[in-house]
């Protein structure tokens, strides 16, 4: 618990993207300014548990530079989360979180991640959180979903707080609704106020839409909340968690060495074609945008088949 009672109030996380949340683009968005906390990846632990471990590992990959980072684990198997939860604390982690609220459909459909907030799956979601914790030990342990699956369902979150987790985060929206409708933050501040009544001591995360520090404290201020997290927000401002971000008044030649340096560090870390360079062209509109030439650079930059063919275009850029 010494990790949560720690943090500064409000605090500020990076959330876990798939093929993002890198310890590549961790460090980049250390260096530039880092949050309070660093969430991995999505971590498969069925994957993890099985032949496909050492494909799995690189997700489980960070620096000191990435510090406090907490471990996002997801899959089916309750056995799998508590070796999972063991192996993580293993290795130095500072929590264990599990994906309740993925909607990707063929996730959903395999009986995993926001398939969990059906009532029929959550005898299993109560199972695997069992098992996370029992594997966890001290480490802190939490989950992130989303408000219900097709409808706001609050049932599903006095069945987690009852869990007495450690932190809860809440991402804005249903299951159905995806991303295409505004993250609705009253819904939010609803579940702070049940956590206020069946676990006091669970910290609650608000997430969606959020695109500055300034915004994301006003937001908890109004609906009575401990924490902001911030994921797409990133790829408009690498320096989101800033105070005064630099990133509208950034140069041409400063936003070019910024991905520079991000693919110059995935050449190093990924030696063995561990990621392929495909997963670098999702960086391009964050640091190839808001000044003259940038569609065209962008464009030729997506056409590089290795991280040497985008230093080299970086390069006469």
């Amino acid at each position: 618990m010494d990790l949560l009672t720690q943090l500064p109030k409000p605090f500020f996380a990076l959330a876990p993207m798939d093929d993002v949340t890198d310890t590549v683009f961790r460090q980049v968005i250390a260096d530039c300014s880092p949050p309070d906390l660093f969430f991995t990846e999505f971590v498969n632990v069925d994957a993890l548990q099985s032949k496909g471990r050492a494909a799995t590992m690189p997700r489980l990959q960070f620096t000191k530079k990435e510090k406090p980072i907490i471990a996002q684990l997801w899959g089916l198997e309750p056995e799998n989360f508590y070796k999972s939860a063991k192996d993580v604390r293993e290795m130095g982690f500072d929590g264990v979180d599990l994906n309740f609220g993925c909607p990707i459909k063929n996730v959903v459909q395999n009986g995993a991640c926001s398939a969990f907030i059906l009532p029929e799956n959550r005898g299993r979601a109560v199972e695997v959180m069992q098992a996370t914790k029992e594997g966890s030990g001290s480490l802190p342990f939490s989950v992130k979903t989303r408000l219900g699956f097709k409808d706001i369902d609050y049932s599903w979150h006095e069945l987690l707080l009852k869990q007495k987790l450690n932190m809860l985060t809440i991402h804005g929206r249903t299951k159905s609704q995806l991303s295409n409708v505004p993250a609705n933050w009253d819904a939010i501040g609803e579940i702070a106020k049940l956590r206020t009544k069946l676990s006091p001591t669970t910290l609650i995360i608000g997430n969606g839409d959020v695109m500055s520090r300034e915004q994301g404290e006003k937001l908890v201020e109004n609906h009575g909340l401990d924490g902001i997290m911030i994921g797409r927000g990133v790829f408009h401002d690498p320096f989101v968690f800033a105070g005064q971000s630099p990133w509208q008044t950034m140069t041409r030649e400063q936003k070019i060495a910024l991905y520079k340096k991000h693919v110059e560090l995935f050449a190093k870390t990924w030696q063995q074609s561990e990621r392929k360079v495909h997963t670098l062209n999702k960086f391009c509109k964050i640091y190839i945008n808001g000044f003259d030439g940038a569609k065209e650079l962008r464009e030729q930059l997506m056409t590089a088949k290795t991280a040497a063919d985008l230093l080299a275009t970086l390069s006469r850029a």
